[in-house]
């Protein structure tokens, strides 16, 4: 996996305050996370199984895939920095 550095000068260059960029980052982390989450319980549910045996050691080689697809994806940390630096991410706030 590589890493990308990502300087906090450019970050506030992108915002008008770095610790509201942090909270936009964060949600929109989770956001993703909650996407692969979904992604994966649907793929995982859809999986035809045999019977369940609570002693069978077997593998499915069919989970072992779908899990390593989701886990060679960027990660939400990566992917919500990316769109702050690239203004994908559009936030507003709360009005009284």
């Amino acid at each position: 996996m590589e890493v990308k550095p990502i300087t906090l000068q450019d970050i506030d260059l992108k915002t008008n305050n770095i610790y509201e960029a942090v909270i936009v980052v964060a949600r929109r982390a989770r956001q993703i996370n909650d996407e692969y989450r979904l992604e994966y319980n649907e793929a995982v549910n859809n999986l035809v199984t045999g019977p369940e045996d609570e002693f069978d050691d077997r593998v499915n080689p069919e989970l072992v895939k779908i899990s390593q697809e989701i886990e060679g994806r960027p990660k939400p940390h990566q992917l919500s920095l990316d769109e702050l630096i690239n203004k994908d991410i559009e936030y507003r706030f709360k009005e009284d």
